[in-house]
């Protein structure tokens, strides 16, 4: 099976910056798209970056200019580096990744468990 383990989550004061990491593990044969969504209270979760394995990468609106998704292919990891933090990128983030596993045929979606970001002074 796989597991997606998130860090780098936790309390930092508006116009900081933190940095969100996220590695796969298991029986992975090749990782398609990788990306991060969030979720506030009583807001839908929406996708806030997401990188293909070719390297192409698409941001929300709310964060362009800001965040910067990275990936390591051989590593099945993906960075989320988050600046100039606003109090309404207050969320739980997840990650996500699209995999296809060893002696499997297609593709499917797994999830992290989430880890909290929060911006207040």
């Amino acid at each position: 099976q796989v597991q997606l383990v998130e860090s780098g989550g936790g309390l930092v004061q508006p116009g900081g910056s933190l940095r969100l990491s996220c590695a796969a593990s298991g029986s992975i044969f090749s990782t398609n798209a990788m990306g991060w969504y969030r979720q506030a209270p009583g807001k839908q979760r929406e996708l806030v970056a997401a990188i293909i394995s070719g390297g192409s990468t698409n941001y929300a609106d709310s964060v362009k200019g800001r965040f910067t998704i990275s990936r390591d292919n051989a590593k099945n990891t993906v960075s989320l580096q988050m600046n100039s933090l606003k109090p309404e990128d207050t969320a739980v983030y997840y990650c996500n990744a699209v995999i296809r596993t060893t002696g499997w045929d297609s593709f499917r979606n797994y999830w992290g468990q989430g880890t909290q970001v929060t911006v207040s002074s």
